[in-house]
């Protein structure tokens, strides 16, 4: 099938060798004729056609929230647990797509079908998946917190200055809300000026709390699910035998496959400070505290201080992050009440009955003549205490709204009409810190990083971890794309 873009260029060539024609032309023909060229100008483009890895949980909810703008079409569906109910369901919904369970055989036999693709796997493999779609120059929508490691992100970043065609949008749908208009107007107006500390916190429930930090092993094998390909499941990782307590959902709190509270939340928390305050890469990432460690799956408290320099005129940055129940940081006078109501969040499926967070999730961000205090994902600012914010009300601009939202913006960036919010460019450092966090707590050590060079300067094993453990057998190829 010719693509939209192949069609298009097509139908330039054909239109450049016309010649005017000798006959001649009513006036009437003329005006039918001008009347035809203006509703064909005026008509929308053809919906994106959009090929889906991952269907159930997550990606069952971003196939319904691009579906939901209207400007799509979803060909290609793809998942490892074809039977897993929720994917039954997203099978069912769209009886026209194409089911595969391998996304390699999908790009291989269907590539001209679909001229982009959303990725809601677990963390390690958003790589593989998104190099070879770039590769092949379609879009790409994929989960935060984009990659697992330092170098898988880089890689990424690389990809992408090398197909300047492709569109990319990691999935923090706050970068599209109130938030994200809010604190790049303040920042430009001077209200959100000589920022010097940051302390962000997620104090939920983590499914992997309840396991014993005392083990020494990877869990035993389980049968596998029938019908699921679990072999392209474990993709480039090492082998792991089958256990639910990687599949569905728990994957996140195993370092070989996910980042953990702080990436999984960390980009919600932090993306806008991240962005316009220009912290880049931090020169020096600390843990403060790490509660029941193991090698295997992630603490049950963390405390992470990550260290940014002057930046023009910008001060040096410190943001400590603090994850755990009851690992809370330290509230500034004035803060108010301990939890919000947050509208736009998305349901997780992680909370359980009787432990909610004791602080809902956000950010305190203290500058050197204003505090302020931050939710998740679009919750706006507030300037703390309310008898500071009610004496700056009239100082503060008007925030501009949203022109679409997260989903919107990618399939019309596609189409040509916006610009991505949160392309891999603007994305791919603050991962990269995401990345450095977790050495630091993986080697329990004050980890310093020369942006320069991109190398861990003080512990050659914790340099070694910015590029983790190499590919599985026949998984290498995505690294050299």
């Amino acid at each position: 099938m010719m693509s939209r873009r192949n069609f298009l260029k097509a139908m330039g060539a054909t239109t450049a060798g016309v010649v005017l024609s000798t006959s001649p032309v009513s006036a009437a023909e003329r005006l039918a004729d001008k009347k035809t060229k203006k509703k064909a100008a005026s008509e929308e483009p053809a919906k994106v056609k959009l090929a889906c890895v991952g269907i159930a949980n997550r990606g069952r909810q971003i196939i319904g929230d691009l579906e939901r703008t209207g400007l799509c079409e979803i060909v290609a569906l793809c998942d490892v647990d074809p039977n897993s109910k929720e994917s039954k369901q997203t099978i069912t919904e769209h009886p026209n797509a194409k089911v595969f369970t391998d996304f390699r055989e999908m790009f291989d036999k269907y590539s001209n079908e679909f001229e982009a693709v959303s990725v809601a796997i677990p963390d390690f493999s958003h790589f593989p998946v998104c190099m070879l779609a770039i590769s092949m120059g379609k879009h790409v929508y994929v989960e935060k917190p984009l990659a697992r490691t330092f170098q898988e992100v880089e890689l990424l970043m690389d990809i992408v200055r090398r197909h300047p065609e492709v569109v990319t949008q990691v999935g923090n749908q706050g970068h599209s809300e109130a938030n994200y208009f809010q604190f790049k107007a303040w920042k430009e107006a001077g209200i959100i000026k000589d920022v010097y500390r940051i302390d962000a916190h997620f104090n939920d429930w983590r499914r992997w709390y309840p396991y014993d930090p005392n083990t020494d092993h990877y869990p035993e094998a389980q049968p596998v699910p029938e019908g699921m390909n679990w072999n392209v499941w474990n993709g480039t990782s090492h082998f792991h035998d089958y256990n639910d307590k990687y599949h569905p959902g728990n994957w996140r709190g195993w370092f070989d496959f996910g980042l953990g509270a702080l990436g999984d939340w960390g980009a919600h928390l932090i993306d806008t400070c991240h962005e316009f305050l220009e912290l880049g890469l931090p020169y020096e990432v600390e843990p403060l505290k790490i509660t029941d460690y193991n090698d295997y799956f992630f603490p049950k408290e963390t405390t992470l201080r990550f260290r940014f320099p002057s930046r023009g005129d910008m001060p040096p940055v410190d943001l400590t992050w603090y994850d755990g129940e009851k690992n809370l940081p330290p509230l500034p006078e004035g803060y108010g009440s301990m939890t919000n109501n947050q509208s736009d969040v998305p349901a997780s499926g992680q909370n359980v009955p009787g432990k909610d967070a004791k602080l809902s999730p956000g950010k305190i961000i203290y500058s050197k003549t204003l505090t302020f205090r931050g939710g998740s994902h679009g919750s706006t600012l507030r300037i703390i205490p309310e008898s500071v914010a009610r004496e700056m009300q009239d100082k503060l601009p008007e925030v501009p709204k949203s022109p679409s939202n997260h989903f919107a913006n990618f399939l019309l960036a596609c189409q040509g009409k916006e610009q991505t919010r949160s392309p891999f460019h603007i994305f791919g450092p603050m991962a990269q810190c995401f990345s450095l966090g977790i050495i630091a707590i993986r080697t329990q050590s004050k980890i310093q990083f020369d942006a320069r060079t991109k190398t861990i300067t003080n512990n050659a094993f914790a340099n070694a971890l910015l590029t983790g453990m190499p590919p599985r057998k026949g998984w290498e190829e995505f690294y050299k794309l």
